[in-house]
C-alpha cells in the first residue's frame, strides 16, 4: 500500500507534466518558417462559426489541432473580427487569435498594378484607367495642375523646374518608376504617383553622387536614359548607345533617334514608318531634324528602367558615332557613315533590315 501511495502521485505528476507539455506544444507555432498567409475571417453567419474558422486555420497550416484550438479559444474568450489578415506560420496560437480579434489588424483591400519599363505617359495612363476607376481626364487634369506639380518639385530632390517647360507634353514623364505596386482599392491618382515617385527616389539616390559629378543635369540624364531604354535591349548595348550619344553631342551632331520623332508626333513605333515631313519637323523632342545638331530633347520620352538609368550614368566611352539594329534585335556599331551604310546594305541583302 505504501508503494501504491508513492506511485500514484508520481503518475499524476507525470500525467500533469505530459498534459502541460502537450498544451505547450499545441499552442506553439506550426513552423519556424516566416511564410506569409493571407487569411480571411468570415462573418459568423449561415452556418459558418468558430469551428469553421478553426478548420480554415488548420487547412492553411496555421494551427496544430482543431479540437484543442476550439477549447482554447472558448477558455480565453477570444472575440474574432471579420476581415482579411496577414498571418505567418511561425505565429503561436495566442498571437494568431489576438491578431484576428483586433479590427485594427485587418488588411485593407488592395490591388496590384504593373507598370512596364519603357512605357510612356500614355501607357501609364492606360494602365491606371484599366485597373482603377480613375478616368483619363482626371489624370490629365492632375498633370496640368501647376500647383500640384510644383509641390512635387518641392518634395522630390530629382524633380526640377525643367519639368515645367511648356514644350514638355507630360511633366512627370520619365520619373514614374516602372515596377509592380500594391495600392489600396480606393487609391487616388496622387497616391499612385507618390508611390511611383518614392520608388524613383530610391533608385536615383544610389546614383546621386555620380549625377552630381556629371556634365549633364539629372533631367538631361533621365531624358537620354529614356531614349537608351527604347533603342537598346540589354545592359551592354545600352551603355554603348549612351557612349554614341555622348560622342555625337560633343561633336555637335544630332542624336538621330527615330524614337524621339515618334514621341514628338504621338505615334507608336509599331503603327507605321515615319514620313519625311515628320523627320524634318522642328520639334522640342525630334532629334532627326536637320536643325537638331547637339540637341537633347526637352524631356524624357518614356519611363526608363533602372538598367537604362545606370547606362546613362555609367556609359561606356567609345569611338562610335552610329548604330543600327536588325530584325533579330542585334545592334551594330560603326565609326563612320560609310561603315554605317555598309552594315545597312548587308542587312538588306540578308533580309534582316526592317521594312514597313
Amino acid at each position: 500500500m505504501k508503494k501504491v501511495k508513492i506511485i500514484i502521485p508520481i503518475i499524476i505528476i507525470l500525467l500533469m507534466g505530459a498534459l502541460v507539455g502537450l498544451c505547450l506544444y499545441l499552442v506553439s507555432p506550426v513552423s519556424k518558417s516566416d511564410k506569409k498567409v493571407v487569411f480571411e475571417v468570415k462573418r459568423f453567419e449561415n452556418g459558418y462559426g468558430m469551428k469553421s474558422l478553426i478548420s480554415d486555420l488548420k487547412k492553411d497550416n496555421l494551427i496544430k489541432n482543431e479540437t484543442f484550438t476550439y477549447y482554447y479559444v472558448r477558455l480565453n474568450k477570444f472575440d474574432v473580427e471579420a476581415g482579411t489578415y496577414i498571418l505567418y506560420e511561425n505565429m503561436g496560437l495566442r498571437e494568431i487569435f489576438e491578431k484576428i480579434s483586433d479590427s485594427k489588424n485587418v488588411k485593407e483591400e488592395t490591388m496590384t498594378i504593373t507598370f512596364k519599363e519603357g512605357r510612356n505617359m500614355k501607357g501609364v495612363i492606360s494602365t491606371i484607367t484599366e485597373n482603377t476607376k480613375i478616368t483619363e481626364d482626371e489624370i490629365l487634369n492632375k498633370l496640368k495642375d501647376q500647383e500640384y506639380i510644383k509641390s512635387l518639385i518641392k518634395d522630390y530632390w530629382f524633380l526640377t523646374d525643367e519639368i515645367l517647360d511648356p514644350n514638355i507634353y507630360y511633366p512627370l514623364e520619365g520619373y514614374l518608376a516602372p515596377d509592380t505596386y500594391e495600392f489600396k482599392k480606393d487609391a487616388t491618382i496622387e497616391d499612385i504617383f507618390k508611390k511611383m515617385l518614392d520608388q524613383e527616389s530610391d533608385i536615383l539616390d544610389t546614383y546621386k553622387a555620380s549625377i552630381d559629378k556629371s556634365e549633364l543635369s539629372l533631367h538631361k540624364i533621365m531624358t537620354l536614359a529614356s531614349i537608351v531604354e527604347l533603342e537598346g535591349n540589354n545592359e551592354n548595348n545600352r551603355k554603348q548607345i549612351m557612349g554614341v550619344f555622348m560622342n555625337r553631342l560633343n561633336n555637335g551632331m544630332s542624336l538621330g533617334s527615330d524614337v524621339t520623332t515618334y514621341y514628338a508626333i504621338g505615334v507608336d513605333m509599331s503603327e507605321r514608318d515615319l514620313y519625311q515631313s515628320e523627320i524634318d519637323a522642328v520639334n522640342a523632342y525630334n532629334t532627326r531634324s536637320p536643325q537638331a545638331g547637339g540637341m537633347i530633347p526637352v524631356g524624357p520620352i518614356c519611363n526608363p528602367s533602372r538598367e537604362s538609368i545606370d547606362a546613362a550614368v555609367n556609359y561606356n566611352p567609345n569611338d562610335y558615332f552610329f548604330f543600327v539594329a536588325d530584325k533579330r534585335n542585334n545592334i551594330y556599331f560603326s565609326r563612320t557613315n560609310e561603315e554605317h551604310q555598309q552594315i545597312i546594305n548587308q542587312l538588306i541583302q540578308e533580309g534582316l533590315w526592317y521594312t514597313y
